[in-house]
């Protein structure tokens, strides 16, 4: 089958799947010459990608780490073209593709310029947290499949948008929480999901602390950083060196601290084991927060922020190591409480307070969740099949919303109900026109 000019390469793999499904009883033979270089699969079955953030994060996690080295990925992917604001960084990407895959790959600083290119499949969202919904939605009008680091949104009006968008386009749309495509993570989640600790009484979330930082004096930006570009949509400011790149993060022009941060990946797993993807929680408790009196960091430093759920379950999701009644105490993870005992999972270990609960077998008649052991493939196979990924958009969406009422609540300094059928704040005025915030001109959704 021909995949004739125009058409959408996912409209083409779905009638090439469907004609592949009605002559299943036929033998299937590949000539020896469809293959491709070492046995690798040819460049017709591979996804090209476009990278639009290239930082830190951008080079070495997606680019060196897994699309460029990785064994499982980069087989699967050729990477066109690489984006950023910087051009230091781009620079770097593009040195990065030439040295590990003898590629040259197209360079922009504008991501609308990359979108505008014929061959790409997909691209790659790694920007700063502001600037997360803006190319995602218009790279999935362009047709592409979408990977976007977390936390998903800025806002969760941003995440309602991007979900909107990914139905409307048919995009396959991954959210970078990988400790869903951990097994470690996914047995913890399992062991609750199927009462291996019994009831779950409460589950605790543990993250860091942030620093009130230091001021740094206003300067003329260098040359190689587009400073109004990066801004973007956020509200205007004189260039600050620890105003960008990594610390970024502990403004809330640009993001919403270590809460969407670090919060986004364990308040997700927390979400998972509870079967909460299409909810949430139904009132927050964000008074126990600290903010810096002095100092450029606007977010909260430190914080004690109780959620409850419908169904009675207590989250609470701290940054401070946690010392618990029965003397345990645990950093950055996650732990479930239940009825019969405890489980604490994080990335480098899995506790319960039986160690035999992790030798549990599952029967057939046990849920058994969503298995991906490697969150790049997981994205590569649903865009070859079109099924939603372990993470999808709809799936991040719900995760940050969590992280977000926290900081309203924070900023607010009160409780606050939430509904999470309508995702609207239960009468209070205030606290729903934070569900959105401005754009700057001329950007918008």
């Amino acid at each position: 089958m021909a995949m004739t000019r125009g058409m959408k390469r996912r409209d083409f793999l779905k009638t090439a799947a469907g004609t592949l499904a009605a002559a299943g009883a036929l033998p299937t033979i590949i000539p020896a010459t469809a293959l491709g270089k070492n046995g690798r699969k040819p460049p017709s079955d591979r996804v090209v990608v476009g990278m639009i953030g290239t930082g830190d994060l951008g080079r070495r996690h997606h680019l060196r780490g897994f699309l460029l080295q990785n064994e499982k990925v980069a087989p699967r992917v050729d990477v066109a073209a690489v984006c950023d604001v910087d051009r230091k960084r781009v620079a770097e990407a593009a040195q990065s593709c030439k040295e590990f895959a003898n590629t040259r790959v197209g360079i922009y600083h504008d991501f609308r310029k990359l979108l505008e290119r014929k061959d790409l499949d997909a691209v790659f969202v790694v920007t700063p947290d502001h600037w997360h919904a803006i190319p995602a939605i218009a790279a999935m009008e362009a047709g592409l499949d979408v990977y976007c680091e977390k936390p998903l949104s800025l806002t969760i009006e941003e995440s309602k948008a991007m979900v909107a968008a990914a139905r409307r386009y048919g995009a396959v749309f991954q959210v970078g929480s990988q400790q869903r495509s951990n097994d470690r993570f996914r047995l913890a989640c399992e062991l609750v999901r199927n009462g291996k600790i019994g009831k779950i009484k409460r589950v605790d979330t543990v993250l860091h602390g942030v620093k009130k930082g230091d001021w740094v004096p206003e300067e003329t930006p260098p040359a190689h950083l587009d400073w109004d570009f990066w801004l973007g949509p956020a509200p205007y400011k004189e260039y600050r060196p620890n105003l960008v790149h990594y610390e970024f993060r502990w403004q809330y022009a640009y993001s919403g601290g270590v809460m969407t941060d670090w919060g986004a990946h364990h308040n997700d797993i927390a979400q998972w084991a509870l079967g909460m993807d299409e909810s949430g929680p139904v009132y927050v408790d964000g008074t126990k927060a600290e903010f810096a009196e002095e100092g450029p960091h606007d977010v909260a430093l430190t914080f004690d922020v109780h959620y409850r759920y419908a169904n009675g379950v207590d989250l609470y999701c701290h940054t401070e190591k946690q010392t618990y009644p029965d003397g345990t105490k645990f950093g950055n993870g996650i732990k479930f409480t239940g009825e019969n005992g405890w489980i604490f999972v994080s990335r480098g270990e899995i506790q319960a307070s039986d160690p035999d609960l992790l030798k549990s077998k599952f029967g057939p008649g046990d849920v058994r969740l969503y298995n991906s052991d490697h969150h790049h493939v997981n994205w590569l196979d649903c865009i070859q099949s079109r099924e939603r990924c372990i993470c999808d958009v709809e799936v991040g969406h719900r995760s940050v919303t969590v992280c977000h009422i926290g900081n309203i609540s924070m900023r607010l300094g009160r409780p606050l109900n939430w509904d999470p059928q309508k995702e609207q704040f239960v009468g209070d005025d205030q606290a729903n026109a934070m569900l959105g915030r401005p754009m700057r001109a001329p950007w918008h959704l």
